[in-house]
């Protein structure tokens, strides 16, 4: 088959996949803060940023901490970068919260603090890529981008591509196959994007999907296909005990509690292993984390 064949031959199943999967997110969709009208696009852009490799139950309540707190970027911005540190708690992955800090500052600079609304712009921000940037333009302003994350990758490689699993890193066919799988409609596409992550999410799960209770099984590809499975390169598994992130994350739990600078000898007593732990505390003030201080202390950064 040609790639010209295999991409009309997806497009052409992929139509018939919109409405069943919309109907379904319209009558199964979580009530998440954010897909709320009054989150506006910037409650839409904070949970994006959260929830990267972050799961919803963990972030609502940072989120709503979160939004109490800066519910303009204009707020954010006033604030130093460390107070976002801080208020990440332990979302993990905390250059996330200095990335955000530095999109809320770009907004109420170049936007006169409001979202912008073309895609454009919004890849223009500091720590918005591609994804962020489709996610904010597709849920808080309704227009047409394929939007390409874990979940919805899943239901794709599996309900038109036929794997169980997609590929490691984002192909190039995928994009292709998100853009092909689009309706022409842009409230349509905005429902879809939106439905098939929830999808995703809810039922086309990585390791227990429930197709039993899946609204497209039966045009499923990969069940029709016998559900074969797995055939590519071994799944990348996570790990964190004993990890760097590990320590890092230990390191930044006492400088969020501190109200004062914190003395290197406190911090040395979170981790035995002192090459590992100078080198997680190094990492953290290359990635702008942690601000070292004459005399030995560190503090949140503050500028």
């Amino acid at each position: 088959m040609t790639a010209m064949t295999e991409h009309n031959t997806h497009e052409d199943s992929a139509t018939g996949l919109h409405a069943p999967v919309i109907d379904w997110f319209e009558a199964h969709a979580r009530d998440l803060p954010w897909r709320r009208p009054e989150a506006g696009a910037w409650g839409v852009m904070v949970s994006e940023f959260m929830l990267q490799q972050t799961p919803v139950s963990r972030v609502l309540p940072v989120y709503e901490q979160w939004m109490a707190r800066w519910p303009r970027p204009a707020d954010l911005a006033g604030d130093p970068p460390g107070e976002a540190v801080r208020a990440w708690g332990r979302l993990g992955y905390p250059r996330r919260a200095l990335r955000l800090h530095g999109a809320a500052s770009a907004i109420a600079e170049r936007h006169g603090g409001d979202v912008p609304a073309e895609h454009a712009q919004l890849l223009a921000l500091p720590g918005v890529g591609e994804y962020t940037a489709a996610a904010v333009a597709s849920f808080a302003y309704g227009q047409r981008h394929p939007v390409l994350d874990t979940n919805v990758r899943r239901v794709f490689s599996r309900a038109i591509a036929g794997r169980q699993y997609p590929p490691n890193a984002t192909t190039a066919a995928e994009r292709r196959l998100a853009r092909s799988a689009l309706p022409d409609d842009e409230a349509t596409a905005a429902r879809w994007a939106a439905a098939t992550m929830e999808l995703g999410a809810l039922l086309c799960t990585a390791r227990s999907p429930e197709c039993a209770r899946c609204p497209i099984a039966a045009q499923c590809a990969w069940r029709l296909a016998g559900s074969p499975a797995h055939d590519g390169p071994p799944r990348r598994t996570q790990t964190y005990a004993g990890t760097d992130r590990q320590v890092r994350g230990r390191l930044l739990a006492v400088l969020r509690e501190a109200v004062d600078p914190v003395p290197q000898q406190v911090l040395d007593r979170v981790w035995d292993e002192p090459v590992q732990r100078a080198r997680a505390l190094d990492g953290l003030v290359a990635d702008g984390l942690v601000e070292p201080l004459t005399g030995g202390v560190y503090r949140l950064p503050q500028g």
